[in-house]
């Protein structure tokens, strides 16, 4: 028997191994390397489905054109503007997107896989909005069928507030101040539907006028979603009204109001319209719609 021989199969076999585990070694080596690269790129390319289909919603109640122009702005922001597999636009309710693109792998090609194709999905709605921080203290009954982009009067009178349509509410606390910031700058508080607040009572006239003329000076353009000249009311629905006085209210919508003018020093109304707009805050089950709703992702 020939000694040599037998060392000569050994390291044949050694070898064999070495190269067997070499390969796979270089196999999990690529999967990591290829599987970070497209976890990255899944990630990218779905988080350009998202602020597109979220960007485009925001004129869900305005145009279609707009939608779509709107989402392929987004996506050329994104360089992803190639990607576009499949765009429906559902005018009031929703946008959905698809994107698709091949990713040129590094090591798996070694393997004869140079690329794999990624996708991702991504739908948003609009809903009325049932949840918000912002809120103005002023209020309307839920029993008003708004005609938008028509007058409406809020009557605060000297002494009290006409709460028959109409409520001036007490959101963070009673007092002058307290409601005059509030009606300014919007609650730093959330309120929700289903929840009660008081009416605000007392002398608010001053306090009125003077967040009123602050407000008109902060910009003209209702539709701007930065215009603090509209403000975010809720929609309520009276708790035992006894007569045309109503001492608590239950939240069940929100509605925009954006105020048309100033108050004249003799006078007493709040001259607003209401307006379909996008806003802040969150969809709730079961909130009823008023002009104001929000847009989120969809599963």
């Amino acid at each position: 028997m020939n000694p040599f021989r037998h060392v000569k199969n050994e390291r044949g076999n050694v070898l064999m191994i070495v190269s067997l585990g070499f390969t796979t070694f270089l196999g999990m080596v690529g999967l990591v390397i290829d599987g970070g690269m497209f976890y990255m790129e899944k990630t990218s390319l779905q988080k350009a489905a998202n602020a597109a289909v979220l960007s485009g919603a925001q004129e869900l109640m305005e145009d279609e054109m707009e939608v779509e122009l709107i989402v392929d702005e987004v996506l050329d922001q994104h360089g992803e503007a190639a990607s576009v597999d499949q765009l429906a636009v559902f005018m009031e309710e929703r946008v959905t997107l698809t994107l698709s693109r091949d990713m040129q792998t590094a090591f798996m090609m070694i393997f004869g896989i140079d690329a794999v194709e990624i996708t991702a999905e991504a739908k948003a709605g609009i809903g009325p909005v049932g949840r918000a921080d912002g809120v103005a203290p002023l209020g309307i009954d839920e029993s008003i069928e708004l005609e938008y982009e028509e007058e409406y009067l809020l009557r605060v009178d000297e002494e009290d507030v006409d709460t028959g349509n109409f409520g001036i509410l007490a959101l963070e606390g009673k007092g002058a101040n307290t409601y005059e910031d509030t009606l300014k700058y919007g609650s730093e508080e959330e309120f929700s539907i289903g929840e009660i607040v008081g009416t605000q009572t007392g002398n608010i006239a001053n306090p009125t006028r003077r967040a009123i003329d602050h407000l008109i000076s902060l910009c003209d353009d209702p539709y701007d979603r930065q215009c603090g000249r509209t403000i975010l009311i809720p929609v309520y629905k009276p708790i035992d009204p006894v007569g045309n006085q109503v001492k608590e209210v239950e939240i069940t919508g929100f509605a925009h109001f954006y105020i048309l003018e100033p108050l004249d020093p003799k006078d007493t109304k709040i001259r607003g319209k209401f307006i379909e707009r996008t806003t802040h805050g969150y969809v709730e089950e079961g909130a009823i719609y008023r002009g104001a709703f929000t847009i989120s992702l969809m599963e």
